[in-house]
């Protein structure tokens, strides 16, 4: 059962997508078609539900915004590949667990055909190569349906992770594909990845 509209929505701000992943869910109805939100985000550090303010170091003029998603602190900006997940998760049968390990599994299978080599960590959820972190997840479970996703380093400016410890660990590293490999375009990372969601998504 794949059933899902993709919508790519571009470089936005993040308020005013958080804003709309709560209006879809809040007036979403049992024949909702689910939906993956494609896009980037203007510079902006978000804090999950048990975000703890200790882990903001030195935030500068990067706007602070506080989420209902699970995790800690992390940051989104330009050159980071997001999606959004606005799914009913009981119509699919995915609990919180299941749907973490699919997005993770999804995002080290699109890594490898790219010759990056990743894996996930039971106790930390995202995706690390060596011991830096390349992608991070937060996900948001209400009785209508999930949202929020998960966030894919690509070509950005990764200083901004300097100024908070990342997902509430001190001196993690964030690392990003074009590190690893200069071939794989933001658009090639993109697609593929979409696809294995979708391959995911439908078993």
């Amino acid at each position: 059962m794949s059933n899902l509209r993709i919508r790519h929505l571009g470089l936005v701000d993040y308020p005013t997508t958080y804003d709309a992943m709560r209006e879809f869910t809040l007036n979403r109805t049992e024949t909702t078609q689910d939906e993956l939100w494609v896009l980037q985000h203007n510079p902006v550090y978000t804090l999950g539900l048990n975000g703890k303010t200790e882990h903001l170091l030195n935030t500068a003029n990067i706007p602070v915004v506080q989420t209902d998603r699970g995790g800690q602190v992390t940051y989104h900006g330009p050159g980071q590949l997001i999606i959004y997940f606005l799914l009913d998760h009981k119509r699919r049968n995915l609990g919180a667990r299941a749907l973490v390990s699919l997005i993770e599994n999804s995002l080290i299978e699109t890594l490898q055909q790219f010759d990056i080599e990743s894996f996930a960590k039971p106790d930390a959820p995202g995706v690390y190569v060596d011991d830096a972190k390349i992608a991070a997840l937060g996900l948001k479970f209400k009785a209508k349906g999930t949202y929020h996703g998960l966030s894919l380093n690509i070509d950005m400016d990764l200083s901004p992770f300097k100024g908070i410890n990342p997902c509430g660990y001190a001196n993690l590293a964030a690392i990003q594909t074009t590190d690893l490999n200069k071939k794989a375009s933001f658009e090639a990372l993109e697609t593929r990845l979409i696809e294995t969601l979708i391959n995911q998504l439908s078993d």
